[in-house]
């Protein structure tokens, strides 16, 4: 697996005010200075968008799905906000999809209806470009997960999906897919392999060492790319000296 990603996630709740942590840094009057959380995300983030898809060379990936190893870990959430941070970096376009269809995420987090999305897209015909909506008139797009579907899996592993996704490559600079965990069914592994990898969500202090063992041997065994790992969740304090190394 290659270096692990670190991103610390805000708790973002409506009319919660989210509290200051303190990193235990000494500063020059001999007082550890208070953090500001929201920056150390900002900077996590653009962090995991400039090793993900700026490194310079051919190799950098235009397409990637961002799963977890199990249900709950926030790859939805790392999803989305990497998706606005790449966005945010780049002249290009950016989409973000969301073939989460058992637990969606993304038509929340955007404000947007969910119906007229990727399963639509997948059942209907016309460009993809159609079934995605524009983000406040910048250069992200989404594709939400669309209308219920009772069979996702079916729906995924078909011929389609490779066509919709192919299309999405010549429309977009950047796709973004949002996927199920891991361990809970075999999407991840088929929307892997159609992409340039898979970064893996684990989320610390709950993410059992098992289970992401298995996760990756999971995605090794079907020859899908592993990009990377965000470690997510991670909010108690360390030391400026290690933070920095990491």
């Amino acid at each position: 697996m290659s270096r692990n990603f670190e991103l610390l996630q805000q708790i973002e709740k409506e009319h919660e005010v989210l509290p200051t942590l303190t990193r235990p840094v000494i500063s020059g009057n001999g007082r550890k200075p208070r953090l500001d959380l929201e920056a150390l995300t900002r900077e996590e983030k653009m962090k995991l968008v400039q090793r993900l898809f700026l490194l310079p060379g051919s190799d950098a990936p235009r397409m990637v799905v961002f799963c977890g190893v199990e249900a709950g870990d926030g790859s939805s959430w790392v999803c989305a906000h990497a998706s606005e941070t790449l966005a945010s970096q780049v002249k290009g376009s950016v989409c973000v999809v969301d073939a989460n269809m058992r637990t969606p995420f993304l038509h929340e987090y955007f404000r947007r209806d969910k119906l007229c999305g990727l399963s639509d897209a997948m059942l209907q015909s016309g460009p993809v470009r159609n079934f995605a909506h524009q983000v406040n008139g910048g250069n992200l797009w989404v594709i939400t997960c669309g209308s219920k579907t009772t069979d996702p899996h079916t729906l995924l592993s078909s011929d389609r999906l490779q066509l919709r996704l192919t299309e999405l490559r010549a429309e977009f600079d950047y796709v973004l897919v949002d996927g199920p965990p891991v361990n809970l069914c075999a999407d991840a592994t088929v929307l892997g392999k159609l992409a340039d990898g898979v970064v893996l969500v684990v989320q610390a202090n709950s993410t059992r060492r098992e289970a992401a063992r298995k996760a990756k041997e999971g995605l090794d065994g079907a020859k899908v790319r592993l990009l990377g790992a965000v470690l997510n969740k991670r909010t108690f304090p360390i030391p400026e000296a290690l933070y920095r190394k990491i």
